[in-house]
């Protein structure tokens, strides 16, 4: 295995993947922090402060920021999700050096500058606008505040507009500080890097950021429920969902087989029946999102309002017809190649390794090669499979749908249609 790993003394974990014939590194910090951690009141202070980081530290402006990574062909950007931050460069291999020293420079000495945070909030504000025009976008994070309803978990990674529009200095400093702990943080490189010397100026660059003992999250519960939302749109978009399972859960692969076998591509299930068959839709396709501690399995379409009423129908059809029949083996063995190709074609690419490993080191505690993930992909069954659907058709579902909505079948009736698959038949066929 190409990793190392190895933590400095304020508890920052460096890590690094080598990559021989690289010519680039990739390399970045992940927060074990995100949406989920803030208070309700400052919903979107963490995606903020994530902008706020390259507007100007003690050493550079803006600018100078921006200049220094274009002026040797690097990339540096930031994303904020619901459990991590992560602050990430790619540069060619004679360039990391520079590019450790920004990501240093702007988690430890940004100025949060009040100027430059009015500029930055009115961004951030054309943002969320931007989300909430683009309804297959929003309509997820409709659907994970309906799945988890007043609850960090299911609040906007964006924020709502009239908090942010509250949000000062002290907000962003006091979140950081409090958050931003090196015990929370993981230093990865991918790349022809090598780690001695990579750990090393590390040391140099981290050493003094403080340990910090984050407050602790609270945990998901989930709830389900449905929202729907009156739009004049051309398409209804719907979202249909379920309880799914957190990383360390026994039936976390099988989730991710089923995904893959009931909308994973042109070859699934939902794209043969719905799309092919019956052509209600241009778009569908299933997903399981985990979490540190659950998970959601979700169904996403995109219909015109005269194929509404049939969709979620035949949607729910295909998902109890997994959960009860025999899946023919060479449509498992697609399912699961489909999984196989993306763990290994993402090895091919620096950005991919550095925020996989770091991901497995804050997820795990440890890193996951390629070969024991292919090797849990593998060793999922037909009754791994059967178990998870009746275990995730137990709980409330989860419908959002944005639109013309006047055709789509209700919450109950869905509830109704689906309520064979948590019988005494399913369980026995699941194992249970």
């Amino acid at each position: 295995m190409t990793v190392q790993v190895s933590q400095l003394d304020n508890g920052l974990t460096v890590a690094t993947d080598h990559m021989e014939e690289a010519e680039t590194v990739s390399l970045g910090v992940w927060i074990g922090v995100g949406t989920r951690h803030e208070v309700p009141e400052q919903n979107g202070v963490a995606h903020l402060l994530e902008h706020m980081m390259f507007k100007g530290t003690e050493r550079r402006s803006a600018r100078a920021i921006a200049e220094e990574i274009e002026a040797v062909g690097g990339l540096l950007n930031a994303y904020t999700g619901r459990e991590s931050t992560a602050y990430h460069a790619k540069v060619l291999t004679e360039d990391m050096p520079l590019a450790l020293d920004l990501i240093a420079d702007i988690l430890q000495s940004s100025r949060h500058d009040g100027t430059e945070l009015e500029r930055e909030r009115s961004v951030v504000l054309q943002e969320i606008g931007q989300a909430e025009d683009t309804p297959d976008d929003i309509i997820f994070d409709l659907f994970q505040e309906t799945a988890y309803p007043e609850q960090g978990i299911g609040r906007p990674v964006l924020g709502r507009p009239d908090i942010v529009q509250t949000l000062q200095r002290d907000d962003l400093i006091d979140f950081q500080s409090q958050r931003y702990g090196a015990e929370r943080m993981v230093l990865s490189a991918a790349g022809k890097v090598d780690h001695e010397d990579f750990l090393d100026r590390a040391a140099a660059a981290f050493g003094s950021l403080p340990r910090h003992s984050s407050r602790p999250q609270e945990p998901a519960v989930y709830r389900g429920g449905d929202l729907r939302l009156q739009r004049d749109l051309e398409q209804v978009h719907v979202l249909l969902g379920f309880d799914g399972v957190g990383y360390d859960d026994p039936d976390y692969y099988a989730a991710a087989v089923f995904s893959s076998l009931l909308g994973g591509g042109m070859s699934s299930r939902l794209f043969q029946e719905v799309r092919e068959t019956r052509g209600l839709v241009y778009s569908i396709f299933a997903f399981h999102g985990g979490q540190s501690d659950s998970g959601l399995f979700g169904v996403y379409a995109g219909t015109g309002e005269a194929e509404a009423g049939e969709l979620l129908p035949v949607v729910c059809d295909e998902i109890l017809r997994a959960g009860q029949e025999r899946i023919p083996e060479e449509e498992l063995h697609r399912a699961k190649a489909q999984l196989k190709a993306s763990i290994l074609m993402g090895r091919e690419r620096s950005d991919n390794r550095a925020e996989h490993l770091a991901s497995q080191l804050l997820v795990h505690g440890r890193p996951l090669s390629a070969a024991e993930l292919v090797a849990k992909v593998e060793a999922v069954t037909e009754q791994d499979i059967q178990r998870f659907v009746a275990r995730m058709l137990t709980a409330t579902p989860t419908l959002t749908t944005l639109g013309p909505i006047s055709r789509v079948a209700s919450h109950d009736s869905v509830s109704a249609r689906l309520k064979p698959a948590s019988g005494s038949d399913v369980r026995q066929a699941a194992g249970a």
